[in-house]
C-alpha cells in the first residue's frame, strides 16, 4: 500500500485510490458496508452544507464542503463500479460529453448571442435527448425528491412553456387570496385543509415566480429571520419565556422587531 501519510498535496487521483483502499478487501468495515441508499442523505446535507458556505460568502468552508460533495461523488462512482454498473470515468465522459452537445453555439455552428437562447437551446436539445415529446413529458422528468417548494416552482415554469400561466402576477396574487379562502372553508368543514393549505402553498410559489424569487431561498431567509427574533426576544425577558403570557411575549416581540 502506498504510504498517503507523508505526501504534501493530494490530487483527484489520490482521492480516487483512497476510496479503493477504504472499500477494499482489507479497508475500512463502515465503508465497505454502505450502499447507495445507506449514504444518500450524507449525499442531500454534504451539497446543503456547501450551499450554506456559499450563503456565508465563507470560501474556506466552500473548499471544504465541496471537496464533502466530491467524496459523494466518487463514492457512488466506486460502488457503481464494483456493481459492473458504470465507474468516475464513465461519470466524467457522460457529462463533458452533455456539455458539449448542449452548448452548440460553443462547439458547434449555433448561434446564441444571449442567456435567454442559450437556455432555449439547452432545453431543446435536453427534450431530444432525454426522448421528451410533449408538454407533459416535461413535467413529468422534474425529480420528485426535489424539495416541495422548488419542485413546485420547476413544474411551473415546465408548465408556462406550454403558455399555461397567468399573463401578470395580479392572477397569481388572486389565486392567494381564492386559495385562502377555500382553506377557511375547509377549517368549517367543508373541503380538506390537508389538500387546500397544499393549494394555498403552490399559489404562493407562483407568485414568487413572477417576482423572480427563489420560494426556497425566501423561506429560508425568513425562517432565520424568525429564529434570530425568537433568541433575541428570549434574551430580552426578564424571566422564563415558559412564565410569561402570549401578550407579554408578543410586546417583547415587537420591540425585539423594532430593533
Amino acid at each position: 500500500m502506498i504510504n498517503f501519510k507523508n505526501k504534501a498535496k493530494y490530487g483527484y487521483n489520490d482521492l480516487l485510490e483512497i476510496m479503493d483502499i477504504l472499500r477494499g478487501e482489507n479497508g475500512c468495515p463502515w465503508d465497505r458496508e454502505q450502499t447507495h441508499e445507506s449514504i444518500r442523505k450524507n449525499f442531500i446535507e454534504e451539497v446543503y452544507e456547501a450551499c450554506e458556505a456559499i450563503d456565508l460568502k465563507n470560501n474556506t468552508m466552500l473548499c471544504e464542503e465541496l471537496g464533502d460533495v466530491l467524496l459523494q461523488v466518487v463514492y457512488h462512482a466506486d460502488m457503481a463500479r464494483d456493481e459492473g454498473s458504470f465507474d468516475m470515468e464513465d461519470v466524467c465522459d457522460g457529462i463533458c460529453k452533455k456539455l458539449i452537445l448542449r452548448h452548440p453555439h460553443i462547439f458547434g455552428d449555433v448561434v446564441a448571442e444571449t442567456s435567454e437562447k442559450v437556455l432555449e437551446n439547452w432545453d431543446a436539445i435536453k427534450m431530444v435527448e432525454k426522448g421528451q415529446k410533449s408538454y407533459s413529458d416535461t413535467v413529468l422528468s422534474v425529480a420528485k425528491s426535489l424539495p416541495a417548494l422548488m419542485y413546485a416552482e420547476k413544474v411551473q415554469k415546465k408548465a408556462k412553456k406550454a403558455g399555461f400561466d397567468w399573463p401578470d402576477i395580479n392572477g397569481a396574487l388572486d389565486k392567494i387570496d381564492e386559495e385562502k379562502a377555500e382553506l377557511v372553508k375547509a377549517m368549517e368543514g367543508d373541503g380538506d385543509v390537508f389538500e387546500e393549505l397544499g393549494d394555498l402553498l403552490f399559489s404562493v410559489v407562483n407568485a414568487a415566480r413572477f417576482l423572480h424569487v427563489d420560494p426556497e431561498e425566501a423561506l429560508e431567509r425568513a425562517s432565520a429571520k424568525f429564529v434570530r427574533r425568537f433568541c433575541a426576544m428570549e434574551k430580552a425577558a426578564d424571566r422564563d419565556l415558559g412564565d410569561m403570557s402570549l401578550e407579554e411575549m408578543d410586546k417583547l416581540w415587537e420591540k425585539t422587531k423594532g430593533e
